[in-house]
Parts: structure tokens; C-alpha cells; sequence
């Protein structure tokens, strides 16, 4: 017998049982996006490899050790995208949007980074990126975390993350901050470990976010790059912050937090969380200017936020109750030739009447014991009854799956009319009900 191909390591499956949380979070993602006038945009997987080594930067992780890079027929060299904002703003460069114009974009899809896959971080993820342009004010940077606050409240994650706040200044006070910071850590290269030696001389400002617990002393005695800001980075982040009180977000200031990408500048952001381990971070954005310039582009502005589906449904997985979609609302049961083809006829009639139903029709026969069984387990509320006598009589059975009461008693015969009209009743009100089945949505994710 041939062995069975598995996925590949850090690449998982999203099996049918998982779906509806994934569906239940994706749909308020968008609906949250609409309510603030955000568009989506699709782009490409593959993107060329230059993108990558001009917006995120040849001296670091992803594009040195990370990247899925290959040649296609052609020589050309090719990337699976491993973040999604430079792919976003070539498309915008190449179809000229960015001319005299403001965008709200947004755009979900897998991404792709060749890394050590652990609990809440694999090599294909799937990432929501929201991007702005066109707009320099910190009320842009604002409007971020306002989306980000509702989409917490919405997905039931709201008292499981926090805000952290930094600024970056511009490109020149973060060299002039960078050459302070060099020349600290050179004073204390026996405390630094290997990644952060390394890093003194590709990008010393990420040696502030390690996670090296031996070094948290000679970091915490560090330079403040607050102190190396000048008075128009300070003034976008003080109205930040007045903005944010305004509105009543709570945030801390955290002036250790860099980004790993080098385009960054002023405003940078996480919402963090003590409940995923050593994976905290669950979307983290911020202010990119340069980066336009720096793709070929003129001068603008930019600013955006990416968070990773993977550990916000690992968050919502320990929430009691939640709303979800059931995968079927109503099991057609069959049982005789005639009932078989009438059944089939009945359930299109039923489609067309309630559109949005989700209408699952028994196959490959069995009694009506077995095939209630099959019923049960699909999760659906109700389940319609055909036989040979029904049919012959014009009627069939609706039984309640879940439980009977004197209102609503645990099966009922009517016309098919009738049946049409009760199933609407009863299962118009709630798009979404707690499930009768629920199945963990991550924990089949191989790591």
C-alpha cells in the first residue's frame, strides 16, 4: 500500500468541524471594515522578490532566512508573499491610485515564512491587512485602533488584549537615536547574546524587543528614542494619545517597541496578550511614509495594521457560548422510492422559498432510525420527514432534533406549505445559534 502524503510541516488543514469559527470571524471583519468605508483589494500570492528586498530590507530575517523564493521557466525570481503591505501598495503604485487621491484598503489571504512553526506561528498564516493612504494626520492612526477596538468587542476578545503605544520619529532622529544606541550596546557586548550581537550592525533597534530574559537589565538601561524625537513626531503623538483618552481607549507606552521592518516611522502600535504564551502579539501596525518613496512612488502617506487569524481564533477558542453558525439547519430524512424522488424535488422548492437556509438531504438511504442519527450529529435544529405515505398524502413530518416542549411538541405533520412557513418562523430570528456540535478550531493545527 502507498503511504499516505501528509502536509507539509508549519502548513495546516482547516477541517470542516473548524470552518464556522473561521467563518463567524471572518464575517465580522468585513462588516467591521464596511462600517468604517474600508475597500478590499485581492492580490497576488507570488510576487517578485525585489518587492520584498526593497520594502522589508536585505539585512533581515524574512528576506535573509525566511522567504519562500524560488525561479519560475523564465529565470525570473519569485516570492511567496511574506507579509502583505508592500504587495498592497505596488498595486496601487502600478494602477495609479496613489495620485491626488485618499484609500481605505484591506485585503485577507495566506502568507507564507519558512521559521521554526510553534503553537500561534506556522509557515503559512493567514493574515487581515488594513492599509491607508493619502492621509497624515494622527486621526488616521486613530481610526486603526478604533477598528481594531470594535473588532475585539465584536469577536468577544475585548478583555484579552491590550494596547501598546511608541513612536518611531522620522527616519532622521531614529539614525541619530541608532548611533547612541550602537554605541551603548558596544559598552555591553558581554551581555548581549548571538542574535543581538549580530544585530548591533544590521538593525540595533530590534535588539529592544529581544526575548532573552538575561538580557532584559542592559536593555531596560538603554537610550529612550522619546528623548531623540523632534517637536512634529512628538506633537502626531501627543495627539494620538489626546485622541485616544477622548475616545476612552486605554493604552500603555511602551518605548520598547520597533517594528521588524525598517519603513517604519512616528506612530507604531500592538494589542498584546499574556494568554498565548510566548506568541503575545496578536496585530501590531503603524505609520510608513517612506516606504511609497522607497517602491518608486511620490511622496505620501501611509499607515496600516496587520493581525494574524491563527491566535485572534485562539483567543476566541476560550470564550464560552459563542455565536456560531450552524453548518446545517434543516436534515431532509427519505425513506422509499417515491419519497426519494419527491424529496428531492421538495428540498429545491424549500431553496428557492428560503434562500440563506442551510438544507442537507440524506443520502444512500436506511431506516428512519439510522438516518435520525445522521441527522443529529450534522447539528441541524430540525429535521423533515418524507415516506412513501407522506407523499402520497401531500405532507410531512418536521421534527424538532434538539428538544421537544408543549409549545412546540418534538414532531409535527403538515403540508409542505405549512412546513415552509414554520421552518421560516422558527429559524429567521437567529442567523447564528450556540452550536450543538463544536469542535476545536485550532487544535489540529500541526506544528
Amino acid at each position: 500500500m502507498a503511504q499516505i502524503i501528509q502536509a507539509i510541516r508549519g502548513m495546516h488543514d482547516v477541517l470542516p468541524g473548524q470552518t464556522p469559527l473561521w467563518q463567524y470571524a471572518e464575517q465580522i471583519i468585513r462588516e467591521v471594515l464596511e462600517a468604517y468605508g474600508y475597500n478590499e483589494i485581492r492580490l497576488p500570492i507570488v510576487e517578485k522578490t525585489e518587492l520584498f528586498k526593497r520594502s522589508i530590507g536585505e539585512v533581515t530575517d524574512i528576506v535573509e532566512k525566511e522567504m519562500y523564493t524560488f525561479a519560475d521557466r523564465n529565470g525570473d525570481s519569485l516570492t511567496l508573499r511574506p507579509e502583505g503591505t508592500a504587495g498592497c501598495l505596488r498595486a496601487c503604485l502600478e494602477h495609479g491610485l496613489l495620485h491626488n487621491q485618499v484609500h481605505r484598503l484591506w485585503y485577507y489571504g495566506p502568507m507564507y515564512r519558512h521559521e521554526r512553526p510553534q503553537k500561534g506561528r506556522y509557515r503559512q498564516f493567514f493574515q487581515l491587512g488594513v492599509e491607508t493612504y493619502g492621509m497624515s494626520g494622527p486621526d488616521s492612526d486613530a481610526e486603526l485602533i478604533l477598528i481594531n477596538e470594535r473588532l475585539w468587542k465584536r469577536l468577544g476578545i475585548q478583555d484579552k488584549v491590550r494596547l501598546q503605544l511608541n513612536s518611531l520619529g522620522t527616519i532622521a532622529e531614529r539614525v541619530q537615536y541608532r548611533d547612541r544606541l550602537v554605541e551603548y550596546f558596544q559598552k555591553h557586548t558581554d551581555q548581549l547574546d548571538e542574535d543581538s550581537l549580530r544585530r548591533l550592525t544590521t538593525n540595533p533597534l530590534r535588539i529592544l524587543d529581544t526575548k532573552n530574559p538575561a538580557m532584559k537589565q542592559v536593555v531596560a538601561n538603554a537610550p529612550e528614542l522619546m528623548d531623540y524625537l523632534g517637536e512634529d513626531s512628538r506633537t502626531h503623538f501627543n495627539a494620538l494619545t489626546a485622541t485616544l483618552d477622548n475616545l476612552g481607549i486605554g493604552y500603555e507606552i511602551n518605548s520598547r517597541l520597533v517594528r521588524g521592518l525598517d519603513y517604519y516611522s512616528k506612530t507604531v502600535f500592538e494589542w498584546v496578550t499574556d494568554e498565548l504564551g510566548s506568541q503575545g502579539t496578536v496585530c501590531a501596525g503603524g505609520r510608513y511614509d517612506s516606504l511609497i518613496e522607497q517602491l518608486g512612488g511620490k511622496a505620501n502617506h501611509a499607515v496600516g495594521f496587520a493581525m494574524g487569524m491563527e491566535r485572534i481564533l485562539a483567543l476566541m477558542e476560550t470564550i464560552d457560548n459563542l455565536p456560531l453558525a450552524r453548518p446545517v439547519d434543516v436534515y431532509m430524512i427519505r425513506v422509499g422510492d417515491l419519497a426519494e424522488q419527491e424529496g428531492m424535488r421538495f428540498a429545491e422548492v424549500i431553496r428557492n422559498e428560503m434562500p440563506g437556509l442551510k438544507l442537507q438531504v440524506g443520502m444512500d438511504g436506511g431506516s428512519f432510525k439510522s438516518q435520525f442519527k445522521k441527522a443529529y450529529k450534522t447539528g441541524a435544529d430540525y429535521a423533515i420527514i418524507l415516506g412513501d405515505d407522506e407523499v402520497s398524502r401531500g405532507e410531512v413530518g418536521v421534527k424538532f432534533l434538539r428538544t421537544g416542549t408543549a409549545q412546540e411538541p418534538a414532531q409535527q405533520t403538515m403540508s409542505q406549505q405549512e412546513a415552509i412557513r414554520f421552518l421560516r418562523e422558527q429559524l429567521q430570528l437567529n442567523q447564528y445559534r450556540t452550536p450543538a456540535i463544536r469542535q476545536d478550531a485550532t487544535a489540529s493545527l500541526k506544528i
